[in-house]
């Protein structure tokens, strides 16, 4: 059965229904994956793609903080083309560390009931220390790992802040991006070929 997911007409109906889920969100969970799934969207005109990969006309404008409504419905088409289902997801954007604690990848694992990982450049809200410069070291809001340059993680749905830090740092044994979000960035990227794409 595939997850309900609507696209709303304004930002304050996306408000609204961001306000319901954080309810449902699991905030413990610990690693035991055997596969785990990295998710990139990017956007040419009115289109999005997302790494698996799937293109598909985008129906919520850019509005920081909305990302959801904007990047759910790709990557829930993308999600229904893989023949292995994965136990984990790691999703460009923020989890927990949201104004109404809501973004990307935690309203995802929520409508799937997945374990999920938000994994971002920057932070949206809060504050925090500068981590040491060793591989390794973080410190909360979310929580800045140490990978190579250092990046910024994010609870989703499921799983425990340090053991989303130790999943991340796992996955990234060479470079900043965590391997799996590394090589949907890659793909996402690759030259558009559709018609529908073109300038």
């Amino acid at each position: 059965m595939r997850p309900a997911f609507a696209v709303p007409r304004s930002v304050a109906a996306a408000r609204a229904i961001q306000e319901r889920p954080r309810s449902r969100v699991v905030r413990t969970g610990s690693p035991g994956w055997k596969l785990v799934a990295g998710l990139d969207a990017t956007y040419r005109g009115g289109l999005g793609r997302v790494a698996i990969v799937a293109e598909g006309v985008i129906s919520f404008p850019y509005v920081p903080g909305y990302l959801p409504f904007r990047e759910i419905p790709p990557l829930l088409a993308a999600r229904r083309k893989l023949r292995s289902k994965p136990d984990l997801m790691i999703i460009e954007g923020k989890g927990l560390a949201h104004p109404r604690q809501l973004n990307v990848a935690r309203h995802f694992g929520v409508l799937l009931n997945l374990p999920a990982i938000g994994r971002a450049k920057s932070r949206l809200i809060g504050t925090y220390d500068e981590p040491a410069l060793a591989r390794g070291a973080w410190s909360a809001i979310g929580a800045a790992p140490r990978t190579r340059t250092g990046t910024y993680v994010s609870t989703g749905h499921r799983i425990a802040l340090a053991a989303a830090v130790r999943t991340v740092l796992a996955c990234a044994p060479r470079y900043r991006l965590p391997e799996p979000r590394r090589l949907a960035d890659q793909l996402s990227k690759r030259p558009w070929i559709s018609s529908a794409s073109s300038p």
